[in-house]
């Protein structure tokens, strides 16, 4: 049953009523038009009945509509399943012929592997017999070799030996003339000299004897009471020479200046003032052999003025320890950082070494009090010279307070900045002399001196800083001393090389088992074996 609408009464938009307003958009204030549209009743009747034949037909029950209804949803129904059980026959018979293809692919190439296998095992086995028969070739070579190097560094050892000898003979005998002509030259001088003291004797006797009545008693006193200072003075220089184990020369060198210019106010200023332009010099230097000549003329120009004004003797040795101090403390910050600066600093300290006098003794010492015995290198003793416990054995050893705590450094910072110091070190034993020779300290012999006193010492090498210190000293120079010492170098090398792999007597390595030691014996194994190959770094 179906029905029907008419068509409703609202106007199209197509024809939409005309706005009551005026052209300004202002709303028409004439009330004689109404507001809403007035239907007549028919019309109204008319809607009314189709609303509500609307409401009737929504609320109707037809049985054989609703019968097709469910007949289209078993259909679907049906139809879905049969899709499904289509598509899963598919999709095995897919998975199927998937699975056959690459169980053929697997053994296909199952096949091609044991093909490919056994093709690289017979090149292997021939690699391997190639290689043998060149290892033994290159062994007898090396060990022919060798033979031939030992016995030419034989024959210029023994030509050297006999060289030396006959040098050493000559200068014994010049030193002996020498002697004798100045105890001749010396004894006529104290002859003519005693003969002019007694005739100007002779001639003030008279005068003195008068005088002498008159100042005696004054001058009594007052030698006395020098005598007595002196007697002191000396007598504590005396103790505190022995108990620093120094020399006579030493002593005097190492005097007490620095405090004798700290008393002094005007040597104070005068040092400070040279201390606070030799610090920015320091940190101004670069890898540049213009900019290295150039702060290294500065740096003299500061310690030994070329105008003339030459500093007071205290004052000079303060500036050269300060200089020394500021050279180590670049090495200890810079050269940690990045080992490439510790080449321009070594060339900075060898022109001050080559030109400022008595700055090699104060550097060496400076060395000394920061890395402790290393530089020697040899075991600090647990008591001083008197036999009595050493309180500051630490500072002695080159410990320093950690940037970190108030407690001393961590075995890795101490490492670090002995590493740091001592490759300055060997950088300057590296730069070959100019004009002279350099103080025996800083001289290339020292290298092997220092290794061959380093594994002489057996409780350094088993510190955690002794492999550290032997990577550093191998990375600087190990392939030059190769060059320079040949086959007694390479037998120094295996010793290391078997301490760092294979232990030392009673099984501890070097470095002992400390994490440092660990990592810096895997650095010295593979720098000898960076040497041995010929690499350069």
């Amino acid at each position: 049953m179906r029905f029907s609408a008419p068509r409703s009464l609202s106007p199209s938009p197509v024809r939409g009523r005309r706005r009551n307003s005026c052209s300004f958009g202002l709303q028409d204030d004439s009330d004689e038009r109404p507001k809403h549209v007035i239907r007549d009743p028919t019309e109204q009747r008319q809607i009314e009945d189709t609303v509500a034949a609307i409401r009737l037909r929504t609320r109707h029950y037809d049985p054989y509509e609703e019968w097709e209804k469910q007949t289209r949803k078993d259909a679907f129904r049906t139809a879905r399943k049969e899709q499904a059980m289509s598509q899963t026959r598919l999709h095995d018979e897919q998975d199927r012929l998937r699975a056959a293809e690459a169980k053929r692919i697997a053994a296909h190439h199952a096949q091609q592997l044991t093909e490919v296998q056994g093709k690289l095992n017979a090149l292997k086995l021939q690699q391997q017999a190639a290689e043998t028969k060149l290892r033994e070739y290159m062994k007898a070579r090396d060990k022919l070799l060798w033979q031939r190097v030992e016995s030419v560094i034989k024959m210029e050892e023994d030509k050297v030996k006999a060289r030396l000898e006959k040098e050493k003979k000559a200068r014994e005998e010049e030193e002996r003339l020498a002697k004798e002509a100045e105890l001749k030259r010396r004894l006529e001088e104290e002859k003519k000299k005693e003969e002019e003291e007694r005739k100007r004797k002779e001639a003030e006797e008279a005068q003195r004897l008068v005088d002498e009545r008159e100042k005696k008693e004054e001058e009594e006193g007052a030698r006395i009471t020098e005598e007595k200072d002196k007697t002191e003075r000396l007598k504590a220089e005396e103790e505190q020479r022995n108990a620093m184990g120094m020399t006579m020369e030493q002593s005097t060198r190492h005097s007490p200046s620095m405090k004798f210019v700290k008393s002094n106010p005007e040597l104070k200023a005068e040092w400070g003032k040279g201390r606070r332009q030799i610090t920015p010099k320091i940190g101004q230097l670069t890898n540049d052999e213009g900019a290295i000549t150039r702060i290294s003329n500065q740096l003299v120009e500061i310690i030994r003025p070329s105008n003339g004004q030459a500093h007071h003797p205290a004052v000079y040795a303060a500036l050269l320890s300060s200089l020394a101090k500021a050279i180590l403390l670049q090495a200890e910050t810079e050269v940690t950082a990045e080992k490439r600066s510790a080449m321009p600093l070594a060339k900075v300290a060898f022109n001050l070494l080559d030109t400022l006098d008595h700055f090699p003794e104060i550097f060496f010492a400076k060395l000394v009090q920061r890395v402790g015995s290393w530089a020697i290198p040899a075991v600090v003793p647990a008591v001083d010279i008197d036999g009595e416990p050493w309180e500051n054995r630490s500072k002695v050893m080159g410990y320093r307070k950690s940037e970190n705590s108030d407690d001393l450094e961590s075995p890795a910072e101490y490492g670090n900045r002995v590493s740091g110091i001592m490759r300055v070190y060997f950088h300057i034993l590296k730069i070959p002399p100019r004009q002279q020779p350099l103080k025996p300290m800083y001289q290339l012999p020292r290298y092997w001196i220092w290794f061959a006193r380093l594994i002489g010492e057996r409780g350094l090498l088993e510190t955690a800083i002794a492999p550290q210190l032997i990577y550093t000293a191998l990375d600087v120079l190990g392939s030059d001393a190769r060059d320079i010492w040949g086959y007694q170098w390479v037998k120094l090398l295996a010793l290391v090389y078997e301490g760092v792999t294979a232990s030392l007597e009673g099984g501890n390595f070097i470095g002992s088992e400390s994490p440092e030691g660990k990592a810096a014996r895997v650095r010295v194994q593979l720098e000898i074996e960076r040497i041995m190959t010929g690499v350069r770094s």
